[in-house]
């Protein structure tokens, strides 16, 4: 169980918000702290979250291929060959 004093002008804040989102102070607190820890854990790339880069496409590739400027020589260093 947490306990917590909050000012005046906090408590007011609080029971507006309670009553905007229709919850209890314990839902609402769950909630923020949810989305604070959130925001500490470092973010998934959306290849992270699709899976991970599909193996076959990358067999040959070198280590340091993703890299905006290795990308960009070997885009034009493709369109010049062609």
């Amino acid at each position: 169980m947490l306990s917590i004093n909050l000012d005046r002008e906090t408590e007011v804040y609080l029971a507006e918000i309670i009553a905007q989102e229709n919850s209890t102070s314990e839902e609402l607190l769950k909630k923020l702290i949810y989305q604070h820890w959130q925001t500490l854990k470092p973010r998934q790339t959306l290849a992270q979250r699709r899976g991970g880069h599909p193996k076959n496409l990358l067999q040959d590739a070198a280590p340091d291929s993703s890299l905006r400027e290795n990308r960009k020589q070997i885009i034009n260093a493709r369109t010049t060959t062609r």
